[in-house]
């Protein structure tokens, strides 16, 4: 289920101001799959050579990124406790909660929490299964939505046009036979998705693993995820997925009643003191 990003060039050179160029960056060498050099984050920005090491510098003087003995950089120490906030706070995770393990209680399988950021899915939430075979999957990282039963379940909650421009922009990687490799191919699989409230992901992703997946948005969209249950294919049959989609959708549908009542803006209280 869970594909670390490789590095790739970054859009961010076009981002507007220091900070900008900074963060993206950041983004760069925290989302690579291993350390980078400075030459090889010099070809991936485009920046010159001195504005870049500056930049490198202040990340690291801030405990953003680590330089190793053999000079490559990776993410540093200071991220941890910023994730470690990040996710405490996550008032998101905080509400799903109780109903990711109700799900989890009736499947045994493995239920994940996920939310949409652009052509990716960001895994916020995990109940790992209990069997023998568990998922690789790990909260904070992200897989592709064009082969996933959670990215496809999401891209289903916003308005059609953005589900083509998304699809459109996407660049195609076979990870199994299954995979999409196309956006008229992924587009015709969402309007299945969209007919019968779920998402399969049957194999597509990774071999052996099978997946059913409902979508996950509040009335704005400005949430947009997803709630699925995973597990291998010699264990779970289609069959099974489809008999779990009801509890799939119901849960999702619980989340999202309970984020509109628990997250939404407090009206102010008559009865408070005024200045």
């Amino acid at each position: 289920m869970d594909d670390e990003r490789p590095a790739q060039p970054l859009e961010a050179v076009g981002s507007t101001g220091t900070l900008g160029k900074a963060i993206s960056l950041l983004d760069a060498v925290v989302m690579a799959d291993q350390p980078l050099r400075f030459t090889e984050i010099l070809a991936m920005t485009g920046q010159p050579r001195g504005t870049l090491h500056r930049q490198l510098s202040h990340l690291v003087q801030e405990g953003l990124l680590t330089q190793r003995s053999d000079l490559a950089y990776e993410p540093g120490l200071r991220l941890l406790s910023f994730a470690h906030k990040a996710w405490a706070r996550n008032d998101l995770r905080t509400v799903a909660a109780p109903h990711l393990a109700r799900l989890h209680a009736e499947t045994l399988e493995t239920v994940h929490l996920g939310l949409l950021r652009g052509a990716e899915i960001v895994y916020i939430d995990k109940v790992e299964s209990r069997q023998t075979v568990r998922m690789e999957s790990q909260v904070g990282k992200t897989s592709p939505v064009y082969c996933t039963g959670l990215g496809k379940a999401a891209l289903t909650a916003l308005p059609r046009a953005r589900q083509v421009s998304i699809a459109e922009q996407i660049s195609y990687r076979a990870f199994t036979p299954r995979t999409h490799l196309s956006a008229a191919s992924l587009l015709a699989d969402l309007d299945r998705v969209s007919t019968r409230g779920v998402a399969f992901d049957e194999e597509e992703h990774e071999t052996d693993i099978r997946c059913v997946a409902a979508p996950l948005a509040n009335a704005d969209r400005s949430l947009v995820g997803g709630v699925s249950v995973t597990g291998p294919a010699y264990r779970i049959s289609m069959a099974q997925l489809e008999a779990w989609s009801p509890l799939v959708l119901n849960t999702a549908r619980a989340i999202a009643e309970d984020v509109a009542v628990r997250m939404a803006p407090r009206a102010p209280d008559p009865h408070a003191a005024r200045d």
